[in-house]
């Protein structure tokens, strides 16, 4: 009998992980908070599962570190990375590919925010006005809301942010960011622009409390990246139709998940200026 139920077990746990290793899982870095994340991505795997004809799982993660983790250690095999997070996971993932990139990931920027108890006007040029004042980033690993903004800073005014701001914090993420600086607990915080807008329009931001007052150069952001071996575990060909799936997203629910216009090709050469200003300014080491 108990022979008969310890094989039963084991034919149990194989079982279940035979449908684990068919089950497509994915992430995405939390640059919100993670009710927001669960109902976008809720959404995207439903359409990802009629497209591939394969359970699709999303998972949410705690931090970018933690999305970085998860894709490392097979636990997803696709994420929605920020430029730098995405670097980071493919030098841990040799083989692993960014397959696809939103239209405004090309070309997108960070917004520097001030309460309006600083008096400050929006500006061209970040200037010593800023100097003395308290200031947030987002996530350590961003990068609209960390690495991009504090090269930028470096740049303009010659300093580290810690030589520059009275006290530097980090939200955790875009909208901690915005509540954050309008609630004046910080003077200046920087975010994905994306985010702001979104916000601003849906009559979230009170713009009488705090407002943009700075908009950076653009480089290349957000992309969805894939393990190399996922054709071995889906089946040849499993890549590709999984970029192909999402080049060809263009319902405007989806969408507006994001929020992004559509998808367009990317690939790891795309983010070698994230990597490189990773590098200059001493996050990542070279390799």
């Amino acid at each position: 009998m108990r022979a008969t139920t310890v094989l039963q077990g084991l034919l149990l746990s194989l079982a279940t992980n035979i449908a684990l290793a068919d089950t497509f899982v994915f992430t995405a870095i939390p640059d919100q908070d993670e009710r927001r994340l669960t109902e976008r991505f809720g959404q995207i795997a439903d359409y990802l599962a009629a497209e591939l004809d394969v359970e699709v799982e999303y998972i949410p993660v705690k931090s970018y570190a933690a999305a970085v983790s998860a894709f490392r250690n097979d636990q997803v095999q696709l994420a929605w990375f920020g430029g730098l997070t995405g670097v980071q996971a493919r030098r841990l993932v040799p083989g692993s590919q960014a397959i696809a990139q939103g239209v405004e990931d090309t070309a997108f920027k960070s917004y520097l925010i001030a309460h309006s108890s600083t008096g400050l006007a929006p500006m061209d040029e970040l200037d010593d006005s800023l100097q003395g004042l308290s200031f947030t980033f987002g996530s350590k690993g961003s990068t609209s809301g960390r690495l991009m903004p504090e090269y930028f800073l470096r740049e303009a005014l010659g300093s580290a942010p810690e030589d520059v701001f009275s006290r530097v914090g980090f939200s955790g993420d875009h909208s901690r960011t915005i509540a954050l600086v309008e609630s004046g607990a910080y003077e200046l915080g920087v975010l994905n622009y994306a985010v702001w807008d979104a916000a601003f329009e849906a009559g979230e931001i009170d713009s009488d409390a705090v407002q943009v007052i700075w908009e950076s150069p653009t480089y290349p952001d957000y992309q969805w990246t894939i393990r190399g071996d996922a054709d071995a575990r889906f089946g040849e060909g499993f890549i590709d139709r999984v970029q192909q799936a999402l080049l060809n997203m263009t319902d405007p629910t989806l969408l507006a998940a994001f929020p992004r216009s559509g998808f367009v090709p990317a690939s790891n050469a795309d983010y070698a200026p994230i990597e490189d200003t990773a590098v200059s300014i001493g996050l990542m080491d070279a390799e």
